[in-house]
């Protein structure tokens, strides 16, 4: 069974270090970490291993999950440019995340 035929799981499920591929195939990283709003149950994005190190990857960005794959909507070139994650802030009862515009 090829990696793009498995069943689609919820992001609760992705374990980490599941690879990340963009949209033209490159791997281009594997799950550290799966961000979201509990108490909303809003998929926030994922944080990923990459050769430069962390990468934020928001909910938009990501096309597809599996047990073996990620699959984004972004190809490499896109992948190469995301952001840093940055320090989770509590706020409340929930975990919320600041980046630069949000």
């Amino acid at each position: 069974m090829a990696a793009d035929d498995d069943h689609q799981i919820s992001y609760q499920a992705l374990p980490r270090g599941v690879p990340v591929h963009a949209c033209d195939g490159t791997q281009v990283g594997k799950v550290h970490r799966v961000l979201d709003n509990a108490r909303e149950h809003i998929f926030d994005g994922i944080v990923i291993d990459t050769g430069d190190g962390r990468r934020f990857v928001d909910a938009p960005e990501v096309a597809r999950i599996t047990l073996r794959r990620v699959t984004l909507t972004i190809d490499a070139a896109e992948a190469a440019e995301l952001p840093l994650p940055t320090r989770p802030q509590r706020t409340g009862r929930s975990w919320r995340r600041l980046l630069p515009g949000r």
